[in-house]
């Protein structure tokens, strides 16, 4: 009957002394794993065009059907997408667009904090998928 007991305050003593797992969010934010599969960015040319060339794979192989492009072309006919658009609220994260991208125009971000107030502002367009997330939340210091 004591022994059970035992047993049971050893453990719990054990877990009062080892180090804490819980983080104090927003004010701590954990590290995520570089292979993090976060949201996603558009990349650029070393001139400042956008890579991606409006193949439309990532719009075909995404099992969420999230991503829409509409395909223009340029004077010299190299095709760029007028309108590329993101719908995070769909978005299962899988990657498939990043791997599947011959150009690879579509990267995914470490960026975690993606909460919106509405639907249409996790839809992403063109200008906001080839800027870098930011952080949402700084983090607060407290005083003393």
């Amino acid at each position: 009957m004591i022994l059970p007991l035992l047993q049971g305050l050893k453990l719990t003593l054990q877990y009062f002394f080892s180090k804490k797992i819980t983080l104090q969010y927003p004010e701590q934010k954990w590290d995520v794993a570089p292979r993090w599969r976060g949201r996603h960015v558009l990349t650029k040319h070393a001139s400042g065009k956008i890579r991606c060339v409006a193949c439309m794979l990532c719009a075909t192989v995404c099992p969420a059907e999230c991503i829409s492009i509409e395909a223009a072309a340029e004077p010299d006919n190299r095709k760029y997408p007028e309108k590329y658009e993101l719908d995070l609220g769909r978005c299962i994260f899988c990657g498939f667009c990043v791997e599947v991208c011959p150009k690879e125009a579509i990267e995914m971000s470490t960026a975690y904090e993606l909460s919106e107030y509405s639907r249409e502002d996790l839809i992403l367009n063109k200008e906001q998928l080839l800027e870098p997330p930011v952080a949402r939340y700084e983090p607060v210091k407290k005083a003393g």
